[in-house]
């Protein structure tokens, strides 16, 4: 796999890649009978220009997958989203070297923020939940009304308008950078604890 692609943020040489990235994501979710928040090309773009985006492409130099990142809340929160990978280039652990790579590249740029993701995908949750990622409910994400309007273009959103945006058909997922150091601090504290129990 590493010598078949190559992952890296998007620039704007991309941008060409743009109508075929959101046409890809319609007719992903039409053929998962779920629903997707649309995004317009131009604003593929805008993500891309930013340094907001990675993009995976062949050697040979044809797209092979996207996801970007976008900020709510004043920078409190992160989503990492739009992951879509090329039907040509599926199956074989793609999508996750992506979403690996959109989510250093969220840690890099926005080192304190939460990152957060609402998903119907079981793989998706599966490498959400290696990176860090945990369920969540919904009052744990961002209050930002940017944000859930994002949600109207989806076929489920008469569901969550429903549900008083308390849940919905997908999961969501957090990372919490505050959370991890202090797990990461836990732990090492009981390594520490087991080897000086060892001596």
């Amino acid at each position: 796999m590493d010598d078949q692609f190559v992952i890296r943020v998007a620039t704007a040489a991309d941008t060409v890649w743009a109508q075929t990235i959101c046409d890809e994501m319609e007719a992903s979710a039409k053929s998962r009978g779920t629903g997707i928040a649309k995004r317009s090309p131009e604003y593929i773009k805008l993500k891309m220009l930013e340094g907001k985006a990675v993009v995976a492409l062949s050697k040979d130099g044809e797209w092979a997958g996207f996801c970007y990142i976008e900020t709510w809340g004043h920078g409190e929160y992160v989503a990492n989203s739009g992951l879509i990978v090329s039907p040509h280039f599926r199956k074989g652990g793609l999508a996750k070297r992506i979403k690996q790579e959109v989510f250093a590249l969220s840690r890099r740029k926005y080192p304190n923020s939460k990152i957060f993701g609402l998903t119907t995908g079981l793989a998706v949750m599966k490498i959400n939940s290696d990176l860090g990622y945990r369920p969540v409910t919904y009052s744990e994400l961002t209050d930002d009304e940017e944000f859930w309007k994002g949600c109207r273009s989806c076929v489920n959103f008469e569901i969550l308008t429903l549900k008083e945006r308390k849940n919905c058909l997908c999961t969501a997922m957090l990372y919490d950078p505050a959370q991890d150091r202090e797990r990461k601090i836990q732990n090492l504290l009981s390594d520490t604890e087991e080897s000086s129990s060892d001596l």
